[in-house]
């Protein structure tokens, strides 16, 4: 391809950076990268990243995948903020999940500084990361979508366009993580509720799965609670950021969101029962405490 010599940095090694980092590594880039974690740099590194020595005039785009707004701006208009250091016209992508309005901010700030910025927002989960079938829902000008196409492609299995309205593809991720907050939440509930009246984890998933009230979030985190495996795939610390910038949203629209509100208050409530860094299927333990249930469900 074309742009098999183009030199990336991605900014945030979790699950999600990590895959993207992982999905450039396969099409050719040189991906270098950043991340606090020495596990999660350790195993960029073994897929072929470099951690070190970064040539920012030679970058073509600097992707941020980390956990807030604060840790975004800080990247990159802190004190040593990468803006600085990076040639005119290179890219600023930004996948994190963050309100529209600091979306805007961002994109003014970087055309202040020669560079392009792209409203990157994604879903997926760490798996579809790691095998380059995210989907991002996009909004910037003509030039940064043109500039992050092969990015995009290289990563991606669907890419949702919201046009040059910086902040759009931010205001869809909010809708996203609204549902799937919510969704984590009811299936926690419910999950914990047939526990309460008999019915195995193994019983109500094989079940649900089938039914109407199943959702990909039920299918994919039941499991997690069956195995009684907590690794964190997406950790319960997400949601009350997340879930705080929908309802952030939706009080400046004057929008009343109370079903997000309930769930909110189960994710911090996880986090402050010393949760946060487990797996966010963790929330069914707060049920689970509640209801004086054992969590998994011993049928023996």
């Amino acid at each position: 391809m074309s742009d098999i010599n183009k030199e990336i940095l991605v900014v945030g090694l979790g699950s999600m950076g990590l895959g993207i980092a992982q999905s450039l590594l396969r099409e050719g880039y040189k991906v270098y990268g950043q991340d606090k974690n020495s596990i999660q740099t350790d195993k960029f590194i073994k897929n072929g990243g470099v951690y070190t020595n970064i040539p920012f005039d030679n970058l073509e785009a600097v992707i941020v995948v980390v956990l807030n707004e604060k840790q975004t701006k800080e990247i990159l208009f802190g004190d040593d903020g990468l803006v600085k250091k990076m040639k005119a016209n290179s890219l600023i992508m930004v996948c994190t999940t963050v309100s529209p309005n600091f979306a805007k901010e961002m994109e003014a700030l970087s055309n202040n500084e020669n560079l392009l910025y792209l409203d990157a927002p994604i879903s997926g989960g760490s798996k579809k990361s790691s095998e380059g079938k995210l989907t991002y829902m996009i909004s910037g000008n003509k030039k940064a979508v043109e500039a992050a196409r092969p990015i995009l492609n290289a990563t991606s299995e669907m890419i949702f366009e919201f046009g040059e309205t910086v902040g759009s593809g931010s205001a869809m991720k909010a809708v996203n993580q609204m549902l799937a907050g919510i969704h984590i939440a009811a299936m926690a509930e419910a999950i914990t509720f047939g526990i309460s009246q008999g019915i195995t984890p193994q019983k109500f998933l094989e079940v649900i799965s089938k039914c109407a009230g199943t959702s990909w979030m039920l299918e994919n985190r039941a499991p997690h609670i069956i195995e009684n495996d907590y690794t964190p795939k997406s950790s319960i610390n997400i949601w009350p950021k997340d879930l705080g910038i929908v309802l952030d949203i939706a009080k400046n629209s004057s929008f009343s969101a109370p079903l997000t509100a309930v769930a909110l208050q189960q994710f911090i409530s996880a986090a402050g029962s010393g949760l946060g860094n487990e797996d966010d299927a963790a929330v069914a333990k707060i049920y689970a405490r509640n209801a004086g249930i054992e969590l998994p469900f011993n049928t023996k």
